[in-house]
């Protein structure tokens, strides 16, 4: 145990200043020596969220020896034995995450003391100088040993007054994503509400006369909580700093690229830097069109089939067309082709599609689309439900025509994806996601890569609370139907609140993105009049800019 780094340590704080710190999770002691060496107030060695083992930790304690930066271990929950070892090897005290009552708390601090004031147990170890400086360690210890919760659940709150009493406890760390995932927002580093209940915990702790720390999530963000009055402000960790590192690097270059869970090179996205204008050659020549549901015009298809056009010829909309299409129980339609690509997506009930006697039973979320000139047929096999579907077709004003003729029909399996240069059918549940924007998940149902020949693309995109895409431009008109929740959809200067099937046409060249202002989810089907779902990436203020 280093004293006097931790006397220094709490004199800055009581002084009012911010100390900054590195939390370790890479084996490498290295990467403690690093932090001494720029002189960090303090490291965490996190052993709740890596793999670093006991001899693993011994070797990051022992680089941050003799010297002024504090060492932390982060255990990974609250355990006599571990603590007792933490301390012992020589750590300078411990972070115990997931506390939240002051029961809890008042326990935590009995593990770290002696007798008579709590319960832990003399050891021979580095902490003790290997049992040659007992009675040097045990003198000291109970007064400086540091002690520090993580509060990451929406009870800490309404304990925060209590917890901020407890003796022996001078400094908290909050967890802000831990937190947003008690409260219902997993995914999100500070779902609706928690920013503010950090910062009132924030100011119930400094007036308790104890101190706050946070992990900063950028440059910025770092900036902003110090402002706020954190004062153990966490740089980050250090496998992320060196990514983010990396990173920085490449995008100077122009060859940044976003990683994703699989760490497959190839899943990895490319990180375009936002334009601050329209390209020339994209200057738009139409305006957008909002048509709510119910305000389309509607087409009998066939006896209990009716389609309500959302977007086609009559929004100006070029190349493509969608719609709303509903069946009553046991309604269908005919054999038919069409000159153009189209796409079936069910958002309720169940439908039967057949592609040249191939049969598809597609549920909720699944979508099959259909090359042009490909006999197909489509019905609804339930008895008492009617079924409703989105569907689209590259081209302004759809036509089809009747086929004659005996299709031997095929069931296939559930968890068919169709015919390798025929029909593609992609299944909800088991399609591969990926963000397209923050706390956003999308599915591609198709496009040219996963349909050669076809010409357009499209898919389904679920936002979470807060969710939204970077203002963007296509090179082709689009179709977006919010097929759950409610969206804002901004366009321009245009500012459109869309539910229940409402639907917009954006034409190309026009700047938009949408975003979930709700506390629910927010879903959509779009569709490109495209081959590729290809998106040029501008700045928020070219939406402010005068239309053209």
């Amino acid at each position: 145990m280093k004293t006097a780094a931790i006397t220094a340590l709490r004199s800055r704080l009581s002084a009012g200043r911010p100390t900054y710190g590195l939390w370790v999770t890479l084996e490498s002691a290295t990467m403690t020596e690093m932090a001494v060496a720029v002189g960090l107030d303090y490291v965490v060695i996190d052993s709740e969220h890596s793999d670093l083992d006991w001899r693993t930790i011994a070797n990051h304690i022992r680089a941050a020896a003799r010297s002024s930066t504090v060492a932390l271990v982060r255990l990974p929950e609250h355990s006599t034995g571990a603590i007792k070892r933490a301390l012992d090897i020589g750590a300078d005290g411990i972070v115990v995450p997931g506390v939240d009552s002051a029961e809890q708390l008042v326990e935590i601090v009995r593990d770290c003391r002696y007798p008579p004031a709590g319960r832990r147990g003399v050891g021979a170890d580095r902490a003790t100088v290997w049992g040659h400086a007992i009675a040097e360690h045990t003198a000291e210890a109970n007064a400086h040993v540091l002690v520090v919760p993580i509060l990451e659940h929406p009870r800490a709150y309404s304990h925060i007054r209590a917890l901020a009493a407890v003796e022996g406890v001078d400094m908290f760390y909050f967890g802000p994503a831990d937190y947003s995932a008690a409260a219902g927002y997993l995914g999100q580093w500070e779902g609706p509400g928690v920013a503010d209940q950090l910062l009132a915990m924030l100011q119930m702790v400094r007036s308790a006369g104890k101190h706050a720390g946070i992990m900063a999530t950028s440059h910025a963000d770092l900036v902003q909580r110090r402002d706020q009055g954190f004062q153990l402000l966490g740089l980050g960790t250090d496998a992320g700093l060196t990514l983010r590192g990396v990173r920085e690097s490449l995008r100077v270059v122009g060859a940044d690229r976003a990683p994703t869970t699989s760490l497959d090179p190839r899943d990895a996205k490319p990180v375009v830097v936002p334009r601050d204008r329209v390209p020339a050659e994209m200057t738009p020549d139409r305006s957008e069109v909002i048509t709510p549901r119910g305000r389309g015009p509607v087409i009998a298809l066939a006896d209990g089939v009716d389609c309500e056009l959302l977007v086609g010829e009559f929004t100006q909309a070029r190349g493509l067309s969608t719609g709303i299409v509903t069946f009553r129980p046991g309604a269908g339609l005919p054999y038919h082709t069409h000159p153009c690509t189209e796409s079936v997506s069910v958002l309720s009930g169940e439908i039967d599609t057949a592609v040249d006697g191939r049969v598809y039973r597609l549920r909720p979320g699944d979508n099959i689309v259909v090359p042009r000139w490909l006999p197909h047929s489509s019905r609804n096999p339930l008895p008492g439900a009617p079924a409703v579907v989105h569907v689209a077709f590259g081209m302004s004003v759809p036509a089809r025509a009747e086929v004659a003729g005996d299709f031997q029909e095929e069931r296939m399996p559930d968890d068919s994806s169709g015919r390798t240069g025929a029909e593609h059918v992609t299944r909800l549940k088991t399609a591969r996601r990926y963000a397209a924007g923050p706390n956003t998940e999308f599915v591609d149902y198709f496009n040219a890569n996963i349909v050669p020949g076809i010409e357009m693309s499209g898919g389904w995109a679920r936002f979470a609370p807060g969710g939204r895409l970077p203002a963007h431009v296509h090179d082709f008109d689009e179709s977006i139907c919010i097929v759950q929740g409610t969206a804002v959809c901004r366009v321009n200067r245009n500012r459109y609140l869309v539910s229940d099937g409402t639907t917009a046409c954006v034409p190309r060249g026009r700047p938009h993105y949408f975003v979930n202002e709700s506390d629910g989810l927010m879903a959509m089907v779009w569709v490109y009049a495209g081959p590729l779902p290809e998106r040029i990436v501008v700045t928020d203020e070219v939406l402010m800019e005068a239309e053209q």
